[in-house]
């Protein structure tokens, strides 16, 4: 998993936790900023999720051309069935 991820997580809901007590205490200040911070945090974990499916998508390929790398230096049998 991604530190962005992660951080984004943390942001999302530190940002939730500060607009709902801005609503309960009627402190708009507040709920902008929480708001913001959960925007932030979304904003994060998205931008996590990209670069974890880019590595998923990097190790797969690279997988692929190592598999296809050994078939090619060692090609398998053939056989000749009558």
């Amino acid at each position: 998993m991604d530190k962005d991820r992660v951080k984004g997580t943390v942001d999302d809901v530190a940002g939730r936790a500060k607009r709902q007590v801005g609503e309960w205490t009627g402190d708009t200040n507040a709920q902008v900023e929480g708001a913001a911070q959960q925007i932030k945090g979304k904003v994060e974990k998205a931008w996590g999720n990209v670069k974890d499916t880019a590595r998923d998508v990097h190790d797969k390929a690279k997988e692929e051309i190592d598999k296809k790398k050994m078939e090619s230096e060692h090609p398998r049998p053939v056989s000749h069935k009558q």
